[in-house]
């Protein structure tokens, strides 16, 4: 699986940290980390949580992404802006149960995780913690296990309501801000990753036309 790290520009200089412990997790257990910033607070190109969503959505519906982790201050703001974005489902995670449950449960292909709210001693080992409950076991099965049956519905149910109230990604790539979009993929590093991974042609057509 090919996870995407994306930090907002409140909490850019924790990029190392955050870095670090999902690599650690995400790497024995067989996934590809592919970092695109922010790096560090001083960065040229500087994302906003807007730009985070946004930045979020090109990277799951062209699959040059299997999953995004992100945040902000608290998270909600990037798990908004994630949230509105086709074909994305962003949880809220604060703790281990947290990412457990979100699995388990919802299935989604996003996290949002609070870089500042509750970020303090040990904080690596809880984000540690909260990144091997989300990806170490087969995601989806339903917790209480009874439950998953219909708990599979409700995904499909979502999953078809986001489907007829959201545009596709392309739509949305020609209709947002234009200067919204090209801040949003002006990182060091979107070209060198997006394009190798990016498996939608037309999405990657319009990104290089602007």
């Amino acid at each position: 699986m090919k996870i995407a790290l994306i930090n907002e520009n409140s909490q850019a200089a924790k990029n190392g940290i955050i870095h670090d412990a999902l690599t650690s997790v995400a790497g024995e257990l067989g996934h590809e980390v592919h970092n695109y910033g922010m790096y560090a607070a001083e960065d040229d190109a500087q994302l906003t949580y807007p730009m985070v969503g946004l930045l979020t959505g090109i990277l799951l519906n062209s699959g040059a992404a299997d999953f995004v982790v992100t945040g902000c201050g608290t998270g909600t703001g990037s798990m908004l802006a994630a949230n509105a974005m086709p074909g994305v489902f962003c949880g809220l995670i604060i703790d281990p149960t947290d990412a457990f449950l979100f699995a388990q449960i919802n299935d989604g292909n996003a996290i949002a995780m609070p870089y500042a709210k509750g970020f303090g001693w040990a904080a690596e080992l809880n984000l540690q913690d909260c990144y091997r409950k989300l990806f170490e076991g087969e995601s989806g099965v339903g917790y209480p296990k009874e439950r998953a049956a219909i708990m599979a519905k409700n995904r499909g149910v979502l999953a078809d309501l986001k489907s007829k109230t959201c545009h596709d990604m392309l739509t949305v790539l020609k209709n947002v801000d234009q200067d919204l979009l090209k801040s949003a993929i002006a990182g060091e590093k979107f070209g060198e990753l997006f394009y190798a991974n990016s498996q939608d042609e037309a999405i990657n057509d319009y990104l290089r036309s602007l």
